[in-house]
């Protein structure tokens, strides 16, 4: 089986709010299953207060050969960040409206068929990049995109029906900012209506900004939507959803090892789907395969 009888001693980092899962039902399926396998189960409950403090501390009380983020992108974001450049491989049970990372990661969004990760699976790195420190596993965005995830993040609805409503109030009076951008291959300077870091494809929602991106090949893509007449957006979201935004001629992609991205306007950022301040200058580096994933056994053929 490739690598899962490594695993014995488990970590499940659930978010108890995720979904529309009974938590009580789902933690009682994962006992059961490490019983069966003879795992060792231990299970930590996010409160959404000093969680990564929490989740930190057991992993130095204990030696734990693989932790499972049960929850959304936030929650597996979380996680992922507390064992990049450690050796303790990260597993995700995808419990969100989203689910950006696994998706990309070709995990099932099926309950029952993620819980088989726990002992049916291969254990992979991939890339990981931080920004201004801060680390990225999936997709950080300036612009557009990023003001609708802080609006969301500031609401009380949740769903894509929310998030779609939300994009389009923000839709109606939105203008491109400026911004700057460095890189070791090329440079950018001019408005763009939104600007993706991508360490892997698409967002939660399915939209692919970065189709043919690599996860694990030691770049990443800065994503660019250049200013669109308000007539080209139904196309350019198309062209997202069919994978196919690289056929546009606003869209442009630099794929780079580095790059300094300069926020003149200092535009609200976010980070994997959760809203952060990054200010002014953006310093972007790649850590080459530095976090380990649990990732379903490819098919034969």
């Amino acid at each position: 089986m490739q690598e899962e009888n490594k695993l014995r001693n488990l970590l499940f980092v659930i978010n108890p709010i995720a979904g529309d899962i009974d938590k009580e039902e789902l933690e009682d399926e994962i006992k059961t299953v490490c019983a069966e396998h003879q795992l060792n189960c231990t299970i930590y409950r996010t409160t959404g207060k000093q969680d990564p403090e929490q989740v930190k501390a057991h992993l130095g009380k204990d030696k734990y050969d693989a932790v499972f983020a049960v929850g959304g992108d936030g929650t597996v974001s979380m996680v992922g960040a507390l064992l990049i450049g450690t050796s303790i491989p990260l597993g995700i049970i995808p419990l969100g409206s989203g689910n950006g990372l696994s998706k990309d990661l070709g995990i099932p969004q099926d309950t029952e068929e993620a819980l088989q990760l726990i002992h049916e699976h291969v254990v992979r790195n991939i890339d990981t990049i931080d920004l201004n420190g801060r680390p990225s596993i999936h997709l950080s965005d300036l612009g557009f995109n990023a003001l609708v995830v802080k609006r969301f993040s500031e609401g009380e609805k949740r769903g894509p029906g929310a998030y779609a409503w939300i994009a389009l109030q923000e839709y109606i009076n939105y203008e491109s900012k400026f911004y700057r951008i460095e890189t070791d291959t090329e440079n950018f300077e001019g408005e763009a209506f939104m600007v993706t870091i991508a360490n892997a494809n698409a967002f939660g929602s399915n939209a692919a900004i970065n189709p043919s991106g690599i996860m694990n090949d030691g770049r990443f893509e800065i994503c660019l939507i250049e200013p669109f007449p308000k007539a080209a957006a139904p196309v350019l979201l198309v062209r997202m959803y069919t994978d196919n935004i690289d056929g546009s001629i606003y869209s442009r992609r630099i794929s780079c090892r580095k790059a300094t991205v300069y926020n003149i306007d200092r535009e609200v950022a976010h980070i994997d789907g959760e809203p952060v301040e990054l200010g002014e200058e953006i310093k972007v580096t790649m850590h080459p395969r530095s976090l380990k994933v649990i990732l379903p056994i490819p098919e034969e053929g």
